[in-house]
């Protein structure tokens, strides 16, 4: 089994990592694999709304890395979505690899039915439900099980590391990683 985190924040090492590391330190305790994209330093052009991914499996265009991180998204069993949250929204980077993504998804049907996803934000005092929303969203219009915490997926810090210092926040992403770690495992299962 793997996750899949795709870092949606304009800093590699960053409050973004630093909470996709904790959630990712507990399903590396449950024997699942994990791997990040970092979209840091890269630009994702938006969709063009052309229409010519349908039955391709993936997006036609090729001047960026979306199509390499879309062909990891259908190999992985679990997706980890997360994003610094800017203007009480999700990153311009995050934002196109959605667009896209979902396109392809609509006109591909069932390419991430039953796997598990999970989004996380990280913030400097507020809009992290509407990032959390914007990034659930993608899950739940594509057949996917979205997996919760035992609060809202989010850490606050303003410069690189604070987010470390949330002790609620960490302790939430942790709790996210048990979960998630515990669906894969029941959907594995089932599979079998």
């Amino acid at each position: 089994m793997k996750v899949l985190a795709i870092n949606g924040s304009a800093r590699e090492n960053g409050n973004t990592a630093m909470i996709i590391d904790a959630v990712f330190d507990q399903l590396r305790k449950e024997g699942i694999e994990t791997e990040c994209i970092s979209l840091a330093g890269s630009t994702i052009e938006p969709c063009k709304a052309c229409w010519a991914c349908g039955g391709q499996g993936n997006c036609v265009h090729r001047k960026d890395k979306f199509r390499d991180i879309f062909e990891k998204m259908k190999e992985a069993d679990g997706i980890l979505l997360a994003s610094p949250v800017y203007s009480a929204n999700i990153s311009s980077s995050m934002q196109a690899v959605l667009e896209r993504a979902a396109v392809v998804c609509d006109m591909n049907p069932a390419l991430m039915r039953h796997k598990a996803g999970a989004s996380v934000a990280a913030l400097r005092r507020g809009g992290a439900l509407g990032a959390l929303d914007a990034m659930n969203h993608f899950f739940l219009n594509h057949e996917m099980f979205v997996v919760g915490s035992t609060y809202w997926n989010m850490a606050y810090g303003q410069l690189p590391g604070d987010a470390a210092n949330d002790e609620e926040g960490m302790r939430t992403m942790r709790n996210l990683g048990q979960n998630m770690a515990y669906l894969l495992k029941k959907l594995h299962e089932e599979a079998q």
